[in-house]
């Protein structure tokens, strides 16, 4: 078990290494900071002072070395717009992001498992067709698309909410709604998918034909052992809350997490970008080692290496 673990952490530490240093070489690929935020009609001197006191004139590998040096420290740099710890910046919108990833988390789970779970109990039935047929239209509706057509339907036509900013909680409403439908409509499709699997399986052809009643043998046998492999998907949602939050925040001008990237990229502003990025990497990778120990408690062959047929 505990290398099992160990395996699976070292594989978290050098997944979060290579996220940082390709978000590392890209933004310094893609643009001088120097020329964005002084501006092309800068003086020369003024240019190259900008780039000397951020340390942008050294070569790139002294620049890389110096910036995981900071990260061992602690120190996530400084926003090159306001000189503040870009870390500071980032936990100022972080509570914002919360507002609207974790009750769309919450409408994903409330929506697509109960939906996918009644499309499986009456597969090939009008039931099953009506909720197949609105996941794939939640599924392929770009979520930018999504909240403009909300915008259009229930701030411009209807005038029941705004269209955006965070002044009251109606303003989270149509977000958390454009964030929570396409991962309702993932879920829901696989959720069918595990209950379907399950649901063909021997034992639970065995208890129904032991009469036991259908309710208990869905209860009993196909839910615990579908949420198994269900567990994948919702681990790889709670991973992308913030990741998952950027176009909506720029889509309802929510001041968010996901619209300060938006800005710090347009900006180049190095270590805030660096900083979000590496929260997000953090968060998705945190989401899927506990997914992947949760699964070594579930099934010990994971732990111990055996193989799925072996007994």
């Amino acid at each position: 078990m505990l290398r099992f673990f160990a395996v699976r952490v070292a594989r978290a530490m050098l997944t979060i290494a290579l996220v940082v240093t390709f978000a590392f070489v890209v933004l310094r690929l893609s643009g001088d900071p120097a020329l964005i935020i002084m501006g092309p009609e800068a003086p020369p001197e003024v240019i190259a002072a900008f780039r000397k006191a951020w340390g942008l004139d050294d070569p790139i590998w002294i620049q890389y070395l110096d910036y995981f040096g900071a990260i061992a420290r602690g120190e996530l740099g400084r926003s090159m717009r306001d000189g503040r710890p870009a870390i500071q910046l980032v936990a100022e919108r972080i509570p914002a992001t919360l507002v609207l990833t974790i009750p769309a988390l919450l409408l994903k789970l409330g929506i697509g498992i109960p939906a996918g779970i009644l499309a499986a109990l009456h597969r090939g039935s009008v039931i099953d067709r009506a909720v197949m047929a609105a996941a794939v239209a939640g599924f392929t509706v770009p979520s930018f698309v999504l909240g403009l057509v909300l915008v259009l339907i229930f701030a411009v036509q209807l005038g029941w909410l705004p269209s955006g900013g965070q002044d009251s909680w109606r303003h989270a409403i149509l977000p958390i709604i454009t964030l929570g439908i396409g991962g309702a409509a993932v879920l829901a499709r696989f959720t069918r998918s595990a209950m379907l699997e399950v649901l063909g399986q021997p034992y639970v052809r065995t208890a129904s034909a032991k009469g036991v009643a259908w309710r208990a043998v869905v209860t009993r046998h196909a839910l615990p052992n579908a949420a198994i492999p269900t567990v994948t998907i919702v681990g790889f949602m709670v991973g992308t809350l913030i990741a998952g939050a950027v176009v909506v925040e720029s889509v309802f001008s929510w001041p968010g997490v996901g619209r300060l990237l938006v800005v710090a990229v347009a900006n180049r502003d190095l270590a805030v970008v660096q900083c979000v990025l590496l929260l997000v990497a953090a968060t998705m990778v945190a989401s899927n080692l506990a997914v992947d120990f949760l699964y070594g408690f579930l099934d010990p062959r994971l732990r111990t290496g055996t193989p799925a047929g072996a007994h």
